[in-house]
């Protein structure tokens, strides 16, 4: 986890998301770089230097955000991208290489029902890169426990499970897997992964339609700090992937929410 990437929008949560993440980033030793995407288009006849400007007026906007948290040491690059923010996110991958993206729940979406909005559901949805979801409220605090919730046992790429590794080994992490049978299952997602299965004790199986139901039923039982899942083909978020908005009546989440990518 040596270098995190928060991509900001104009949320009035901002300042909690990027301190979390500045605090996260502190318990890691990591770096952040912190980015906001803006989007100028050039047009005939318009003067020359005016995306210089806005590039400015983005960048001076981070350093406002920046000021009003307390940064603690930690080293924090700001850079301003036009284009789309997904564009952005991986040419900065691409300059850096990112290990987590940091980021809350809803960017500009002010609607109650909803827990994803549509840049980040977006971003969730068409990244490789593990990412972290901090809902409005949370302050970091170290993960005692976790509840890893999952339909399928089946890990085809290796590296899939190093983040979970390394917050189990980091947060001395007690992790609680919790399979999912729901209606479409076949007999191969009932083979848990060995590398999954080192990572708790016990592996506690639910019937249930969705993964999120099952979730809901089992944790109060666990009361993790922090709920982890897939995100991959037949994964966690399966038909949710259909559209970037997903609302709290599909999924909700009042605790850290790790979504584990492939990073290529």
């Amino acid at each position: 986890m040596k270098n995190i990437l928060v991509p900001i929008g104009t949320s009035s949560n901002t300042i909690n998301t990027l301190q979390y993440a500045i605090d996260f980033a502190k318990f890691f030793d990591s770096k952040i770089y912190l980015m906001q995407a803006f989007t100028f288009i050039n047009k005939a006849g318009s003067i020359a230097n005016v995306e210089d400007v806005v590039a400015k007026n983005t960048t001076e906007q981070l350093e406002e955000v920046l000021n009003k948290v307390d940064k603690k040491g930690v080293s924090v690059t700001i850079t301003a991208y036009n284009g789309e923010v997904l564009d952005g996110i991986k040419a900065v991958d691409q300059q850096y290489g990112i290990d987590l993206l940091i980021m809350e729940p809803r960017s500009t979406d002010i609607r109650e029902e909803v827990f994803l909005g549509k840049t980040t559901g977006k971003i969730v949805k068409q990244t490789n890169i593990p990412t972290l979801i901090v809902p409005e409220g949370n302050t970091f605090k170290d993960y005692n426990t976790g509840l890893v919730a999952f339909k399928s046992g089946i890990v085809k790429h290796p590296t899939i499970l190093d983040p979970l590794v390394v917050f189990k080994e980091r947060f001395k992490l007690n992790l609680n897997l919790l399979l999912v049978k729901t209606p479409n299952y076949v007999t191969e997602d009932l083979e848990i992964d060995d590398k999954l299965k080192s990572l708790s004790e016990e592996v506690q199986t639910s019937e249930n339609t969705t993964t999120f139901e099952g979730v809901l039923e089992h944790f109060q039982e666990h009361n993790p700090d922090i709920l982890i899942v897939f995100r991959r083909k037949r994964g966690f978020f399966t038909k949710l992937w259909e559209k970037n908005i997903i609302l709290k009546r599909e999924f909700r989440c009042s605790i850290p929410l790790l979504i584990l990518s492939v990073k290529k």
